[in-house]
């Protein structure tokens, strides 16, 4: 990318980001685009109040009361929060030393880019709207702080891709308000329960794990299904999410799935053992981090020729490289709850957008921004403040099939800890693309 054009990037976005530090108010999101494609409907017009009905009240959707409520608005107040570092970057003014721009920038920045242009399409298609954009990582307008100085009162949604400690202050603060916050890119629940509110759309660890245990039993006919994991706390953690996903799973031609404890100094005689000649050998390998996995797969490598195996991998797998020679022949599979091949118009309207405005061609995190921005905003217009009653429209689907469904941390929970997007893919590792093995639309 052309790193003139991203220092011009980023000092609009600083520009804009000032702006609002200084006046403090919302502001309307600018039409500069061509708008989405035509046939995008406009926002359902708000119907005249019907007479009140004297009789019971049904239940309130997840039993909670707020879900409930119609409240629909001529202009919707969004809130908007992405990890920008402006403090850090121009600490002393706005020339970066050096013009070299530091790559932790990049994701927050992509994010933002694309959340703007779905905020400007949506604007396009006449759905009125009150923006505030702001940085996460900012020292003086961190969320606690703009939550503590009374800035977000007004908001009727927050969408942020952020992490820890703001994603707490945030979920706190939307609970506390009864309005959503969608967390668009953290995968995880930061510890967070009894807040229906809170929307987790990149799904947490166990919810990958889960899936990808369904997928291997249902996938393959007869099968040794193997966890490999290391002798660790976490991965244990990771084990035991797998094997209670066995235990509740209702499948009358479920294989029993078998531990393998491995360390740096486990031979390939071992792992030999635990493997079938006759049967497709199914592995889902525990290992987040890159050394980890690759340490494995090149124990496991001598073995393909003797040992047909599918080896499955975790989320972080699908920006590691397996280029090596060693791992050539091995079929390697990963789980994301985000796919996209880009094909699709939503996806060519980015594209464009892009290199008419940007000079550069959007990242993964321009499409999450663009994709999490636009589906929830679509979502407010049509169904006001309280949309959680029907979160999985398949007229809204962007480039993703969401499913977002109640998750009950306790077991007779009555209302939900939380909602989590629960629809993962299951993608196999190509030499020059990655394809969707599971057949989610």
């Amino acid at each position: 990318m052309n790193r003139t054009n991203i220092l011009s990037r980023l000092t609009v976005t600083l520009s804009c980001m000032l702006l609002l530090s200084a006046c403090g108010i919302f502001r309307q999101a600018p039409q500069k685009t061509d708008g989405p494609p035509p046939e995008l409907s406009k926002p359902v017009k708000e119907e005249p109040k019907k007479p009140v009905d004297e009789k019971p009240a049904a239940r309130a959707p997840f039993n909670v009361p707020a879900f409930a409520r119609e409240v629909k608005k001529d202009a919707y107040n969004v809130v908007l929060f992405a990890p920008l570092y402006l403090d850090s970057v121009f600490a002393n003014s706005l020339e970066i030393p050096g013009r070299t721009m530091p790559r932790y920038v990049l994701p927050g920045l992509e994010f933002y880019e694309g959340a703007q242009l779905a905020l400007d399409s949506l604007s396009h298609l006449g759905i009125k709207l009150n923006v505030q954009v702001f940085d996460s990582k900012s020292r003086q307008n961190d969320p606690a702080t703009l939550i503590r100085n009374r800035r977000l009162d007004n908001a009727d949604l927050i969408i942020g891709s952020v992490s820890s400690p703001e994603i707490k202050a945030l979920s706190d603060f939307a609970k506390q308000k009864e309005i959503n916050f969608v967390s668009a890119t953290f995968p995880n629940d930061g510890g967070i329960n009894n807040n229906p509110f809170f929307l987790i759309t990149n799904s947490t660890l166990r919810s990958h794990v889960e899936a990808m245990h369904d997928y291997v039993q249902k996938g393959f006919a007869n099968k040794n299904i193997l966890i490999l994991r290391r002798n660790t706390p976490f991965e244990n953690g990771i084990y035991g999410n797998i094997k209670a996903a066995y235990e509740r799973m209702n499948y009358d031609k479920k294989s029993r799935i078998r531990e393998v404890i491995w360390n740096e100094g486990t031979t390939e005689a071992q792992l030999s053992q635990y493997l079938l000649a006759d049967r497709p050998n199914v592995l889902i390998v525990t290992a987040l981090d890159e050394a980890g996995a690759k340490s494995i797969l090149r124990k496991l490598a001598p073995q393909r020729a003797a040992y047909p195996m599918h080896i499955f991998g975790m989320p972080t797998w699908d920006v590691m490289k397996f280029k090596e020679p060693d791992f050539e022949g091995i079929t390697l599979y990963y789980s994301s709850p985000y796919y996209n091949d880009k094909s699709d118009y939503y996806s060519k309207y980015v594209a464009d957008a892009f290199r008419h405005k940007y000079k550069s061609r959007p990242s993964d995190m321009a499409f999450k921004g663009f994709e999490v921005t636009y589906y929830f905003v679509k979502a407010l217009a049509q169904d006001g403040v309280y949309f959680n009653k029907d979160l999985n429209k398949p007229g809204n689907r962007v480039f993703t099939t969401f499913n977002y469904q109640p998750v009950y941390l306790q077991e007779n929970g009555e209302t939900p800890d939380y909602f989590e997007n629960k629809n993962i893919y299951i993608i196999q590792k190509g030499d020059s693309a990655d394809f969707k093995m599971n057949t989610i639309n």
